[in-house]
């Protein structure tokens, strides 16, 4: 906990190392500073699951989802199996998290069957570094699977800084469709549409019941200014904390930074933990 709070970090990548490009190194070099997430890290690369284990104690994370993403052209594979053994260390703080590209995987659902059945909680999509269209057929099989196991699926939404991205795929407009198709299911717009898709991610978590903002990789003294021409606590209602670990300041700090925003202490817990054990039961 910190400063009593219940946290829950919905958005955390911990990958080998060997198997990314060097733009995602820069990136978590740039962006996490004088953080010191290396030191989760052995020579080889690859996390020391008690080593990251302490350090979530260490700052007051309660629940860790683990991303896995297979994105060759744009940051590397960063294959589930390899946050088995974190989930394994301490299978009450660490959950999986699938991913799947369908320039990559075929039958797109039966990878995904086989990735819950590592016991992910959910579904993560990146149409910009897998370079494909969120709405395309292939994939409702893959959301009718969700919609069957009542697990939420997150969604890549905004710009990559990453050579091998594809922009357009990350405007959040492009699930108008696939939100309405899918009433059951639970779309979760990480990073809440960064870059000039704010407006249209906040739009579409207000008026649809089913889509949810992450606040990964957003600095949260900037959250009123991306916000603008909303009511910031009604939209908060519909956050979901995430960090982008390891390119993040320190998990503390920026959920801290949250709490200064003032929102009341309800909305507050909801943002931190609430929103998040209600869209993936298998946190609690």
């Amino acid at each position: 906990m910190i400063d009593g709070q219940f946290v829950v970090d919905a958005h955390v990548h911990t990958p080998r190392l060997p198997t990314l490009k060097q733009a995602w190194l820069d990136w978590a070099r740039d962006f996490a500073r004088d953080y010191p997430w290396r030191t989760v890290y052995d020579e080889a690369g690859a996390v020391v699951p008690s080593a990251m284990d302490d350090l979530m104690e260490r700052e007051g994370v309660d629940r860790v989802l683990l991303f896995c993403e297979y994105s060759p052209r744009a940051t590397g594979i960063q294959s589930i199996e390899d946050n088995l053994p974190l989930v394994e260390y301490n299978p009450e703080r660490f959950r999986l998290v699938a991913n799947v590209n369908p320039h990559l995987h075929h039958p797109l659902r039966e990878e995904v069957q086989r990735q819950l059945s590592l016991g992910a909680v959910a579904l993560k999509l990146h149409p910009v570094h897998g370079a494909f269209s969120p709405a395309d057929k292939e994939l409702y099989p893959v959301y009718e699977l969700c919609a069957e196991r009542g697990v939420p699926v997150v969604l890549h939404s905004g710009l990559s800084v990453f050579p091998g991205s594809r922009a357009s795929f990350g405007d959040p407009q492009l699930l108008s469709d696939v939100v309405e198709d899918f009433p059951t299911v639970n779309f979760v717009f990480a990073h809440g549409g960064r870059g000039w898709w704010y407006d249209v991610a906040a739009f579409m978590a207000q008026s649809r019941p089913n889509v949810w903002l992450d606040l990964a990789g957003l600095p949260p003294k900037k959250l009123p200014e991306y916000y603008a021409r909303f009511d910031l606590v009604r939209l908060a209602r519909k956050w979901i904390f995430g960090t982008d670990w390891p390119g993040v300041p320190g998990t503390a700090v920026n959920v801290r930074a949250v709490a200064d925003l003032g929102l009341p202490e309800e909305v507050l817990r909801g943002v931190l933990s609430g929103n998040a054990l209600r869209l993936m039961p298998g946190l609690a």
